[in-house]
């Protein structure tokens, strides 16, 4: 993996694949995202630009085993040098593929540092070594967009908001109040401070922390609805907090059951899946009508177009 002929060749395709996109992010007004993406199989890692900073990581699947240490390091040399900025502004990272009882956003034992990315005129906290993720989704970018312009005038609801980042852009758009709901203080927390970042006022945009299917079924038990809902769940998910276990799969079709109820008359639902494998129940779905729209949510700077999946579901 990091034979001078192979870091000569990363090295070339980062360079040239980050020159083309740094023209069509400017044009963009995005300072974050993805240059390399396995573009060489021999030379399997991740490289996402943020800002000034840029992180390399490395996916294990089962089976596999991590490239050495110094490995790493020269692969982050060398993409540091293709970007034309100093090496300590890569962190390396290498992720394995999670059991079922660890989620997506778990501590890496690092402490790290934050910094601002700036993203279609509003800015996100990021950071790149505390956790599994960074903050920020790259491969929701044109899902945020197509959200910030359905916005205007209408109440929007966040289900696993994570940071809330599809929040800020709704508020950006003009929605009337919003809700944002997620299990973890901490990127609720984090959510408040994007909100602050963005100069929004905390009045109309109220941060709920609950286990998502209780939050559902508490509320729909009362007169609140919402003319734009986002819903986004992790693959998986157990705690200590929540009633059982999450499987998308598994439970997919009550969540955006329960979701949809909560639609205001020519409400838009928008509900996005990352497990690879996922496969919609549209049969189960009932009246609800559901539009795959996945390939018009995947940015340009995104070769795996197996990101995600979404759709856009509204009654009847």
């Amino acid at each position: 993996m990091s034979t001078p002929q192979l870091l000569e060749a990363f090295e070339n395709r980062v360079r040239k694949r980050f020159r083309h996109l740094l023209r069509w992010a400017r044009r963009e007004g995005v300072d974050c995202f993805r240059v390399y993406d396995r573009d060489i199989p021999e030379v399997a890692v991740i490289l996402d630009v943020y800002g000034e900073r840029a992180l390399l990581q490395q996916y294990l699947r089962r089976g596999d085993e991590a490239v050495d240490d110094s490995a790493i390091a020269a692969l982050g040399e060398a993409a540091a040098r293709a970007l034309d900025r100093p090496a300590s502004s890569v962190t390396l990272k290498v992720r394995r593929k999670l059991n079922r009882r660890e989620g997506q956003h778990e501590k890496t034992g690092w402490d790290g540092d934050d910094c601002v990315v700036h993203e279609a005129g509003q800015r996100f906290i990021v950071n790149l070594e505390a956790y599994l993720d960074t903050g920020l989704f790259l491969d929701h970018r044109s899902t945020r967009a197509r959200v910030r312009a359905e916005a205007s005038g209408r109440r929007f609801l966040n289900l696993f908001c994570y940071t809330a980042s599809f929040t800020v852009h709704a508020a950006a758009g003009g929605a009337s109040d919003s809700v944002s709901v997620d299990l973890s203080n901490t990127y609720l927390a984090w959510a408040r401070r994007n909100f602050e970042l963005n100069g929004m006022p905390m009045e109309r945009h109220r941060l709920e922390r609950a286990d998502v299917r209780e939050w559902l079924d508490v509320t729909a038990r009362t007169d609140e609805r919402f003319g734009l809902i986002v819903l986004d769940p992790p693959a998986f998910s157990s705690s200590k907090r929540m009633d059982g276990t999450f499987d998308v799969q598994r439970d997919h079709v009550d969540l955006i059951r329960a979701a949809a109820a909560l639609l205001a008359p020519g409400g838009v639902l928008y509900f996005s899946a990352n497990l690879r494998s996922f496969r919609l129940d549209r049969t189960a779905l009932g009246g609800l009508s559901a539009e795959d729209i996945t390939a018009k949510t995947i940015p340009e700077d995104f070769r795996n177009q197996k990101i995600h999946q979404c759709f856009r579901i509204t009654e009847g």
